[in-house]
């Protein structure tokens, strides 16, 4: 069985299915912020999503980042590095790419252990 959270005509919020949690790509609500307070943000929509499925950070199997400005590397990685549990850091991928609505600096996809 599929379960699907937050279902829109486009496109749906989160999924899960046997034990698997799948995010959508997580955006910042405040695109006015820079890299620091847009992935802030993220990691906390990251963490409120994976809550209501009832998982944690802690079982997160993947995780895709994109950038739209590689400039930004290191100050997403600072955030990336307080936020992720010492021994439970994932498989990771960042990648520089074009988002969809100007302002936005990140977008993360994660796919985790219920």
């Amino acid at each position: 069985m599929v379960q699907r959270f937050d279902v829109g005509p486009r496109m749906s919020e989160m999924a899960v299915h046997n034990g698997t949690v799948y995010l959508a790509g997580q955006v910042a609500d405040d695109a006015t912020q820079d890299i620091g307070g847009q992935i802030r943000q993220v990691l906390a929509a990251v963490d409120a999503l994976l809550a209501r499925a009832g998982s944690d950070k802690s079982r997160i199997l993947m995780a895709q980042i994109f950038l739209v400005d590689m400039a930004d590397f290191d100050g997403m990685n600072a955030a990336w590095d307080a936020w992720v549990p010492a021994g439970h850091t994932p498989p990771r991928a960042t990648v520089q790419a074009q988002l969809a609505k100007p302002g936005w600096k990140i977008e993360m996809v994660v796919i985790a252990a219920v």
